[in-house]
This record gives structure tokens, C-alpha cells and sequence, in this order.
């Protein structure tokens, strides 16, 4: 597993807290692995999902650090979502 898996699985844990997530999401980290969030958090993994976020490691990090707005990020083109918007919106107020 890669370190920016590695990385990512604890900081959304962290943001997430006990509650995990509400629903199946996935994040596909170009050139790195993915990362799936659900009601027991976030784990690395490749599993379907109700919504599937694709960005660069570097616009991933910058998301989970606060560095980049996950909005401005999917308008610019540096993320895209397949699957359920509403989900991509929780999601991206977890990560706000």
C-alpha cells in the first residue's frame, strides 16, 4: 500500500470519527490505490460504490488538508465523480 493510501485511510478516519460514513463512497487516487469510506470508516479497497471520486495525489491531499475546495476542485476538472451527487456532497462537507 502506498503511503498517500496509507496517509489518506488515517486523516479520514480522523475527520470521519466514530461515525463513518453514511453510504458507500470510493476514492480513486491516480497512480496509487483507492480508498473506500463507509458506516466503519475509511480502509483501503477497490469495493463498489455509490459514488466513486478520481483526483490526482496531489489534489487528494490538498483536499484533506484543507488546501483545496472539494467544489472548486470538481468544477476545475481536477476531480470527478461518477455515482451519487448528493453522497459526493456529504462527502465533501466532511472534508470541509
Amino acid at each position: 500500500m502506498s503511503n498517500v493510501i496509507e496517509q489518506g485511510v488515517e486523516a479520514l478516519n480522523e475527520k470521519l470519527g466514530s461515525d463513518g460514513f453514511d453510504g458507500i463512497a470510493k476514492f480513486e487516487i491516480e497512480d496509487e490505490g483507492a480508498i473506500v469510506l463507509d458506516s466503519d470508516g475509511a480502509r483501503a479497497g477497490d469495493d463498489d460504490a455509490d459514488v466513486t471520486l478520481t483526483a490526482s495525489a496531489e489534489t487528494f491531499r490538498g483536499m484533506l488538508e484543507g488546501n483545496v475546495n472539494p467544489t472548486m476542485a470538481f468544477m476545475s476538472g481536477q476531480l470527478k465523480i461518477d455515482g451519487d451527487m448528493s453522497l459526493a456532497m456529504k462527502l465533501a462537507a466532511v472534508l470541509g
